[in-house]
C-alpha cells in the first residue's frame, strides 16, 4: 500500500502491457487479458473471470466482495490500441521504453495507463488483505472498445450479473488544465452522440466538356459548405457544462451557464486553449467531412453528397438535430438522411462519486479545483449508461504534470507517453477511492 512502491508497480504493469500488441483490428488481446487474471490471481483477488463473444478477445472482470451488501464500484479500461507507424515514433511503439520520466508506447494514454493504474491499485488492495466494508469493487478491462465497443457491448448483454455496478469509473477527462494561476481536474459526467448525415443536392447529368448544358449538382454544395464554415447553431448547454461555465468564475451578470456567449467571450479573452475546447460542449456541432458526386472525370454529377460528422449534447434527438442544421443551412435546397443516430448519454453531476473525487483532489493538490465536463467523443460507458439506468459513470483519470494541452496531441497520435509520476498519481487515486467509497472490512 506504499505509494512510491505503488507508483513502480504501476509502470512496470504498463511497460508490459504495452509490449502487448493489441492493435484493433485486429486486436488479438487474449495474451494481454490473461496476463492481467494471472497477476491479479497471485495477489489474492476473490474472482477472476475471463469470458467474450471470440476465443482471442476475451474480456476480464475481477472482484472483491465486502463484508456486507452496499454500493458496487466499477473500474473500468480497454486494453486494445489503434494502429502505429513505427517510422514515425522516436521509440519503438510498442517498447513501453521507460525514458525521460516518461513511458512510451501505444496505449500509454489510451487507455493501458488506466488499465495498469486500476488493476495494480485492486492488485494492492488485495494482496493488503484488504476488502471493502460494504459492497463490492469490480475491476473490468474490455477487448475491443477502438473500433466497435463490442466488449462492453458484450458483456452487458450477456453477462450483466458480472459487470453491474452503482458507481463506474472510465476514461474520458482527468488531466489538469492550467487556469487562472491554478489547475482545473475535469471529471466527464457526460458524452455527447453522434448524429451523422449525408446533406444530398440534385441536377442534371451532362458531358464535362458541355458543362452549361447540364445542372451540376457537385456546385450546389458550394453554398452549403459556405455556411457550415461561417455559422453555428443555437445553444443547448446541459447540467455539466453548466455547472463546468458557473465554476470557471468568469464574472459574467446572470450567470454565465444562462448567457453561454458572454461566457464564452469571457473565457477566450482569459485562457483562448479552454475556450476552444468548452464551446463543443455547449451545443451541436456540424463538421463536413467527405464529399462524393461523379464517378467519372469527364460526368457532370446528377447527385452530390456531402457527409457530416454532427455530433450532440445529452437530450437532443434527430428532430431536435434537423432544426438546428436548418438554423445554419436554411429550409431548401438539399436533403438530409441520417447515417448513425447514436444520442448522447449522460449520469448525474452531483453524487457520492462525485464528492469523493472533489475531497480527493482537495487533499493531493489543495490549490487545484475538481469540475464536471462532458466529452466531445464517446467511450464504453455509454453502454454501462444503457443498460443500468442508475449507474453513475465518470471519465477520471487524474495527471498533474502532464496537462489536458500536454496529453491531447499524443493520443492516436505518434510518441504517445504519459509522466510516470502521474501513472503513480491515478494509481493512488483508485486505491483511495475504492476504500473511501466502500470502507474498510
Amino acid at each position: 500500500m506504499d505509494d512510491e512502491q505503488l507508483g513502480a508497480d504501476a509502470v512496470a504493469a504498463l511497460r508490459r502491457l504495452i509490449q502487448f500488441d493489441t492493435v484493433n483490428p485486429p486486436g488479438s488481446e487474449r495474451a494481454a487479458i490473461e496476463w492481467l487474471a494471472a497477476e491479479l490471481r497471485a495477489a489474492g483477488v476473490d474472482e477472476v473471470t475471463i469470458a467474450g463473444a471470440e476465443p482471442e478477445r476475451p474480456n476480464l472482470v475481477a472482484r472483491l466482495r465486502g463484508r456486507e451488501p452496499g454500493p458496487v464500484l466499477g473500474l473500468l479500461s480497454h486494453v486494445d490500441t489503434v494502429g502505429a507507424d513505427p517510422a514515425a515514433w522516436s521509440r519503438d511503439p510498442w517498447s513501453g521504453d521507460l525514458a525521460d520520466g516518461c513511458v512510451w508506447g501505444r496505449g500509454a494514454l489510451d487507455m493501458k495507463s488506466q488499465t495498469a493504474a486500476e488493476a495494480v491499485a485492486v492488485i494492492a488492495l488485495a494482496r493488503g488483505g484488504w476488502r471493502p466494508a460494504r459492497g463490492e469493487l469490480l475491476l473490468i478491462a474490455v477487448a475491443d472498445e477502438e473500433v466497435g465497443g463490442s466488449g462492453a457491448e458484450w458483456l452487458c448483454a450477456e453477462r450483466p450479473e458480472l459487470v453491474r455496478c452503482d458507481w463506474l469509473l472510465n476514461e474520458g477527462a482527468g488531466a489538469q488544465i492550467p487556469y487562472d494561476g491554478g489547475r482545473l481536474y475535469p471529471v466527464s459526467v457526460a458524452e455527447k452522440g453522434v448524429f451523422r448525415f449525408t446533406l444530398s443536392t440534385d441536377g442534371v447529368a451532362g458531358h464535362a466538356s458541355l458543362p452549361t448544358i447540364a445542372d451540376n449538382a457537385l456546385l450546389k454544395l458550394a453554398p452549403l459548405l459556405e455556411r457550415l464554415g461561417s455559422r453555428r447553431p443555437g445553444w443547448d448547454v446541459t447540467p455539466g457544462p453548466a455547472l463546468l461555465l458557473d465554476g470557471l468564475d468568469l464574472g459574467v451578470a446572470g450567470g454565465a451557464a444562462a448567457h453561454p456567449d458572454a461566457a464564452l467571450a469571457a473565457l477566450a479573452a482569459r485562457e483562448p486553449r479552454l475556450a476552444a475546447l468548452v464551446e463543443p460542449m455547449l451545443r451541436v456541432t456540424l463538421a463536413p467531412t467527405m464529399v462524393d458526386a461523379s464517378r467519372q472525370l469527364n460526368v457532370i454529377p446528377a447527385v452530390a453528397r456531402l457527409h457530416v460528422d454532427c455530433r450532440v449534447p445529452p437530450g437532443i434527438d434527430g428532430d431536435a438535430v434537423r432544426s438546428r442544421v436548418r438554423e445554419v443551412l436554411g429550409e431548401d435546397g438539399y436533403r438530409l438522411d441520417f447515417t448513425e443516430t447514436t444520442p448522447g448519454n449522460g449520469s448525474d453531476p452531483e453524487t457520492p462519486l462525485m464528492e469523493a473525487i472533489r475531497r480527493w483532489v482537495a487533499r493531493v493538490d489543495p490549490e487545484a479545483r475538481c469540475l464536471p465536463s462532458i466529452t466531445a467523443g464517446y467511450t464504453d460507458s455509454r453502454t454501462f449508461r444503457a443498460r443500468f439506468p442508475e449507474l453513475v459513470a465518470y471519465g477520471f483519470f487524474p495527471q498533474r504534470h502532464q496537462s489536458l494541452y500536454d496529453t491531447a496531441p499524443l493520443i492516436h497520435s505518434h510518441d504517445e507517453r504519459i509522466d510516470v509520476r502521474d501513472l503513480a498519481l491515478a494509481t493512488t487515486c483508485f486505491r483511495d477511492l475504492a476504500v473511501e467509497l466502500l470502507g474498510s472490512a
